[in-house]
């Protein structure tokens, strides 16, 4: 059986079938479309195998090649701008031989590679120039291709039958690739260059160049994603075409990019410190929150992750929304919206759906819209739901928005109507899951893999299975419901709902507590029985604050011991299990994510000091990362002197959740809470590690107030809050 249940879920696991051939690629995304490049800008067929560029779940360009003499350009630098708005390249030219001599010495020649995404379209622009004392004559050249895969095809998934690829066409300097899929779509790459190259071919756009001395030249194309024949109204309620009168040029086009980059910043907080390292990671991380939102009929929505997750995702919208909900609450406000908005309302075994449950996933490709995956609009999750209402009630906690959580009440409603009613299969009180879509995902929890959840021999579990992370979001849900209901006058209801949390709460310590390994148990499985594995999911029964205070101590100190503590940060799974794994997904890795919610859970119970450790670890780890940019995971394995963190070979980078770790972190740190329903500002008992003297919060909002913030630690630890500016009504109270 649990063979069966293996080779069911492979079907949607990301292969890994070799090793990256440079692990350093480069990343653009701009609304549905998002690209994947290698150092020097191309798209090559060798390397990594999800190069590319794509738009809705489908590659549109699978090679973009820069050629100059018929050679690979010697690679001088390549970076994302900080903002993540530009790719640059620079290159240089190699020996130029002809006729047994060299012509053009290396390096005579410069070429630099820029590159911005705009309204489904890619913008490239390149530049030449002639460093040498002589005038150099040579030839470049741009190698095309377009595959039209989906993204599960990428992912590894083999189809048997394809749509029609037609032959592709060249008039005046354009190149347009075409292909009509099995779902009727016809999808476009038109390729128009500027000026016109010297010869065009279905795979090639050729020139000559000429330069005296000094002399450089410009040359631009633009490779825009084209979808035809798609419903007025699309189920996956994305951002749909682009719209007319779009730029022209990479000018126009990185212009608008920054425009938009710079709105979206104009009244966000801004945070520094006296490490520089580490702003050099607060800005990456919060560049990449930029740049995996994405704008949708309902808001702004975080995208879960580049290349595989580039899409809605529930659980990841919820939880990043929450990392990033003290410095920006407007984030929180467009997930709910969304979610509000595609929230089920009829049950579907092939969905995994039932009413009032929360999305998992949606998928805009070919495969999706043909059924031949399931996640069009997919609901195979346990714990969205009630995060849901968690997120709800911490957004208006922040904000006192009342107009807004008045508008999303009936969602709230129904949410919780769904916990009781279908969240509990077997009615034993806890909330699990089992797989009812024969397609769909085996495990349903954050960590689902198909052998993520197992007993202390290893075996691994059958359903339904109530994880321990669930019930205390279930917990947390209905107390933030509670805060939500005397909110808008349903205190009958509140009452009701924190009867619930607190049974809850009790039967869960009863149920879940294991003495012997001083943690929660992993999961219950389908028999009740407890397995009994060291995870981390343990910690997020801290976040939630199910766990009690003297039990939360004893998790804390096993989460923090060598077994689960690898030095950069804490495993998914401890060294001692079973299953332990360093280089698996879920079960001995490492998830950013992961550890800012465990950091909070200690900040929440006063264990400082372990929260420090957490911050400390992964801003090492940052400090090793290309771009300072933390992955979805790296591998578990312990931290070794002189040495920087392994990397998992598929992650995603960037990652949404992973890239709001650290604000979470530093808020667990402080002990931070904004209250705008309060108009009020707390610190309790803040903290700050020794690389962090100083830190500084400039226009942040608390209700219709905004201050800036000094926060100064002296030589014993403790640390001075002093409020350099202060507009409107609001407290800044130091617990």
């Amino acid at each position: 059986m649990a063979n069966e249940v293996i080779r069911i879920h492979d079907q949607f696991y990301i292969l890994s079938t070799s090793g990256r051939i440079d692990d350093r690629t480069r990343v653009l995304k701009h609304g549905d479309m998002f690209a994947v490049f290698d150092r020097f800008g191309d798209i090559e067929r060798f390397g990594s195998s999800e190069l590319g560029l794509y738009y809705q779940d489908t590659r549109f360009l699978s090679r973009l090649a820069l050629r100059l003499e018929n050679q690979r350009p010697p690679l001088l630098s390549s970076t994302i701008r900080e903002d993540n708005a530009v790719l640059t390249v620079d290159l240089m030219n190699p020996d130029v031989w002809r006729a047994g001599e060299v012509v053009i010495p290396r390096g005579t020649v410069h070429v630099f590679r820029s590159m911005v995404l705009y309204a489904a379209t890619c913008h490239e622009r390149l530049r030449i120039h002639n460093y040498g004392h002589s005038a150099v004559e040579l030839s470049f050249s741009v190698e095309l291709d377009a595959d039209f895969v989906d993204i599960f095809e990428v992912r590894g998934r083999k189809r048997e039958r394809r749509g029609r690829r037609f032959p592709a066409e060249i008039r005046e300097g354009t190149l347009l690739f075409a292909y009509k899929g099995l779902d009727g779509r016809v999808r476009r790459t038109r390729i128009v260059f500027d000026p016109p190259p010297t010869g065009l071919s279905e795979s090639e756009a050729s020139f000559q160049v000429r330069l005296e001395s000094g002399e450089g030249v410009t040359y631009e194309w633009a490779i825009s994603c084209e979808l035809h024949g798609l419903p007025e109204s699309t189920d996956h309620a994305r951002t749909g075409p682009p719209p007319a009168g779009l730029p022209r040029s990479y000018e126009d086009a990185s212009k608008e990019v920054e425009a938009e980059l710079m709105a979206a910043r104009a009244d966000e907080p801004e945070i520094f410190t006296s490490n520089e390292q580490f702003n050099h990671w607060l800005n990456r991380s919060l560049a990449d929150l930029h740049l995996m939102q994405t704008k949708t009929p309902y808001g702004r929505y975080p995208y879960a992750g580049v290349p595989w997750f580039c899409t809605v995702f529930g659980r990841d919208g919820i939880i990043t929304a929450l990392e990033y909900l003290w410095l920006d609450p407007a984030i929180a406000r467009g997930v709910l919206s969304y979610l509000a908005a595609t929230q089920a309302d009829v049950e579907s075994e092939e969905q995994d759906a039932q009413p009032g449950k929360i999305l998992h996933e949606t998928r805009g490709g070919e495969m999706a819209a043909l059924g031949e995956v399931p996640f069009g609009r997919y609901y195979g999750t346990i714990d969205a739901t009630p995060m849901f209402v968690l997120l709800a009630g911490a957004y208006y906690e922040r904000t006192g928005d009342r107009a807004f959580v008045e508008s999303i009440w009936p969602h709230v409603e129904r949410a919780l109507a769904w916990i009781d009613r279908y969240g509990d299969v077997d009615g034993d009180g806890f909330v699990e899951y089992v797989r009812r879509s024969r397609r769909g995902l085996v495990h349903q929890g954050w960590k689902d893999s198909q052998d993520s959840v197992f007993d202390e021999d290893g075996v691994l579990a059958e359903g339904p299975i109530a994880l321990c992370e669930v019930q205390g979001y279930v917990y947390a849900a209905k107390a933030a419901a509670a805060r939500l209901a005397r909110g808008v006058g349903r205190n009958l209801f509140a009452e009701a709902l924190e009867g619930q949390a607190g049974t809850l709460r009790r039967r869960f310590e009863e149920a879940f507590w294991c003495e012997d390994l001083a943690t929660y148990a992993l999961a219950l499985d389908g028999l009740k029985r407890p397995c009994r594995v060291r995870t981390s999911n343990a910690g997020h029964c801290l976040f939630t604050g199910i766990a009690s205070e003297e039990r939360a101590r004893r998790v804390a100190a096993t989460l923090i011991d060598e077994a689960s503590f690898s030095g950069w940060g804490i495993r998914t799974v401890a060294t001692t299990e079973a299953r332990y794994n360093p280089i698996s997904y879920h079960n001995g890795s490492v998830w950013p994510h992961d550890n800012a919610l465990i950091a909070a859970g200690f900040s929440r119970y006063g264990l400082k000091d372990q929260t420090m450790k957490l911050l400390a670890g992964l801003f090492d780890a940052s400090l090793f990362l290309d771009l300072h940019r933390l992955p979805e995971l790296f591998c578990g394995f312990p931290r070794r002197l002189g040495e920087i963190p392994t990397l998992y070979p598929v992650a995603c980078v960037p990652q949404a959740w992973a890239s709001g770790s650290v604000f979470l972190l530093l808020q667990a740190c402080l002990g931070l809470e904004a209250r705008g329903s309060e108009r009020k500002l707390v610190f309790c008992n803040p903290v700050l590690p020794e690389f962090l003297q100083e830190v500084r919060i400039r226009r942040l909002r608390v209700g219709e107030a905004c201050v800036d913030l000094l926060l100064t630690r002296h030589e014993r630890g403790d640390i001075a809050v002093t409020v350099m500016r202060r507009e409107g009504s609001v407290e800044v109270v130091v617990k």
